[in-house]
């Protein structure tokens, strides 16, 4: 007599049972993240505080002035074209323009998401306000273009952080390796490290501001991508692109 066929389900089971992290990493993994986002907040906070109180610290000058001191036609028109990619309206059309080719894809939850990560700067607005804090001014540091706008944090590093460090997480996420993705992040890499020295070089902010935008932009981008992978197998299985694996494990 034959011996009897596996249990098909079980063995199923077995499997994803095998991809799926133990527990005391995934914890691990967990209380690091959680960590991050205590410190970091934590952070910002003290920051913030100190930018209300403080309209420029010393470090902030010494950066600014070093940063300036460089004279390259190629490093300005770099830091100029990323400026210039901040302002509106240029980065609302280009939100808008790649927010609805993500949306044209098929890929219509990560258009969502995308739309939400993007959404940082209302909330870097909020803090302006509250921080009250001005601008550099040219009796300290050389400033391209007055603004009459406040400060702290820089709205362009925070659309940075969010919105293409976001693009970039579906990126990594969603594309198979090769060259594609490694000039896509290679490119969102760059301009969102760059996004900050040019704020700096062009006399829009200082240092502390550019730095303060980042470390709130990690924290939005953290929720961005959180919320996404808890909509993702909720809102994403009739899609006809890139849909969520069964067993709404995450996309590796």
């Amino acid at each position: 007599m034959s011996e009897a066929a596996p249990d098909r389900p079980e063995g199923i089971r077995r499997a994803v049972r095998g991809e799926i992290e133990r527990r005391p990493a995934r914890h691990r993994r967990a209380a690091a993240f959680q960590a991050y986002v205590l410190i970091a907040s934590a952070v910002f906070v003290g920051l913030a505080i100190a930018a209300h109180y403080v309209p420029y610290f010393r470090i902030d000058l010494i950066i600014t002035r070093a940063v300036q001191t460089i004279d390259d036609p190629v490093f300005e028109a770099i830091m100029n074209g990323l400026t210039w990619m901040g302002f509106v309206p240029q980065v609302d059309l280009i939100v808008a323009l790649v927010v609805s080719v993500l949306f044209l894809l098929g890929l219509r939850w990560e258009a969502i998401a995308a739309l939400f990560a993007a959404l940082g700067p209302v909330l870097g607005s909020v803090i302006k306000v509250i921080v009250a804090r001005p601008r550099p001014t040219g009796d300290l540091v050389e400033v391209l273009t007055r603004l009459d706008t406040l400060s702290f944090p820089s709205g362009h590093v925070l659309l940075a952080s969010t919105f293409y460090g976001f693009i970039a997480f579906l990126a990594y996420t969603l594309l198979k390796p090769g060259w594609i993705r490694t000039a896509l992040l290679i490119l969102f890499g760059a301009i969102i490290a760059l996004m900050g020295p040019s704020r700096i070089y062009l006399g829009h902010h200082w240092f502390s501001d550019v730095m303060g935008a980042y470390v709130l932009g990690s924290l939005w981008l953290a929720l961005a991508i959180r919320t996404y992978r808890w909509g993702k197998p909720r809102f994403s299985r009739t899609q006809a692109v890139a849909p969520e694996p069964s067993g709404g494990k995450d996309p590796q």
